[in-house]
């Protein structure tokens, strides 16, 4: 009898809590939306079953979680709480992204860069909501809907609240088609969003060549602190459009980064134990990743609006939410929006354009955040 009761005491039915049972809701509707909505079920399906296991009475008791040195899911934890997963995302990402429409329309990188107001908003926020700078800057990079970036920046500044960071960027990643058409039609006119933008010019192989390489001087003598992301993102894109290199680039943006994604999104659920999660920081760092959320989408529009007072061909509003880093989702509400007004009209070319500038974006804001406060 004595043993038995020792073997309940173990269980997780003997050790869950209001918490815990909380927790496992919310992994449930993660993995709901992934599957059953298709918001971003690459990450959320992944995120949502970490979150599960992450919130298993009774694993922590005996020492298999991820905050549990020498267990299997610290080690792959690592990668997060070390920040080695996100420039391997970079890498992946830059082998599968075309930017040819940015080449061909360099000023469309102005949209992606005012986007990334949203991040200095925010990072002003969180201090007057009692952070400290160092949590401030992790925060505000939620604003660029940028999940790599949030998880490399917040494991070197501030890696008690990773875990919070990291869901909070990735569930609004997944929610760019329900929070941004409302903010388009809210800041455009229908005139504006009739718009229609003629088919960007033919980059040349030479171009597309030269723009990684270009790209990673330009950006990283800005900001050198953000280096391993910006080094991994041009080096994947030349792998890409060099034409001598396609085994690699098809190895970075196929199975290295389905491995990585499976790897990342697992350990980062994994880490949402409800004794760690569920305060009343996290709760303020999602009302804040909203916020920053709503306020990149908005800049990114407003802006296009102010620079169409200057230009003789217009540019559709509507791919002013783009600039936000939610590749390619964000440019793909741009798309569907645009159809809706104007069935000429084919904005996701466009779009793309302050889409990966947005990415880029977000990556030179975070150097210049770990080269300013990282020392």
């Amino acid at each position: 009898m004595a043993e038995l009761i020792n073997f309940f005491e173990t269980t997780g039915f003997f050790n869950i809590t209001y918490g815990y049972a909380i927790m496992i809701v919310i992994g449930l509707v993660f993995i709901y939306l992934g599957i059953a909505k298709h918001y971003e079920p690459l990450l959320l399906v992944p995120i949502g079953f970490g979150i599960l296991i992450g919130n298993i009475p009774g694993v922590g008791l005996q020492g298999q979680g991820v905050y549990d040195k020498g267990s299997v899911l610290y080690y792959l934890y690592l990668g997060v709480s070390k920040g080695y997963y996100p420039p391997l995302i970079f890498l992946g990402i830059g082998a599968m992204t075309d930017f040819s429409t940015l080449i061909a329309n360099p000023k469309l990188i102005l949209i992606g860069a005012a986007a990334q107001a949203g991040i200095f908003i925010t990072f002003i926020g969180s201090l007057l909501l009692g952070f400290n700078v160092m949590e401030a800057a992790s925060i505000g990079i939620i604003g660029g809907a940028d999940g790599p970036t949030s998880i490399y920046i917040s494991s070197k500044l501030a890696p008690h609240l990773l875990g919070a960071i990291a869901i909070a960027a990735y569930s609004y990643m997944a929610l760019v088609p329900v929070i941004q058409p409302p903010i388009m039609k809210l800041l455009t006119t229908k005139k504006e969003r009739q718009i229609h933008m003629k088919t960007p010019r033919l980059v040349t192989k030479q171009e597309k060549i030269i723009f990684p390489i270009v790209g990673l001087i330009v950006t990283c003598f800005i900001a050198p602190g953000g280096i391993a992301l910006l080094a991994m993102l041009f080096f994947g894109n030349l792998l890409k459009e060099c034409g001598v290199t396609e085994r690699l680039a098809d190895t970075a943006r196929n199975s290295l980064m389905n491995i990585v994604t499976i790897l990342l999104g697992v350990t980062v659920g994994a880490s949402t134990d409800a004794g760690k999660f569920l305060n009343w920081s996290s709760v303020k760092i999602f009302i804040l990743g909203a916020f920053s959320f709503c306020i990149a989408t908005a800049f990114g529009i407003i802006f296009t609006k102010v620079m169409n007072l200057f230009l003789k061909e217009k540019i559709n509003p509507l791919i002013g939410n783009a600039g936000v880093s939610a590749v390619p989702d964000s440019a793909r509400v741009s798309q569907i929006e645009g159809q809706k007004y104007n069935k000429r009209n084919f904005l996701l070319m466009h779009a793309m354009a302050p889409n990966v500038a947005g990415v880029i974006g977000s990556a030179v804001a975070a150097g210049v955040m770990l080269g300013i406060l990282g020392n």
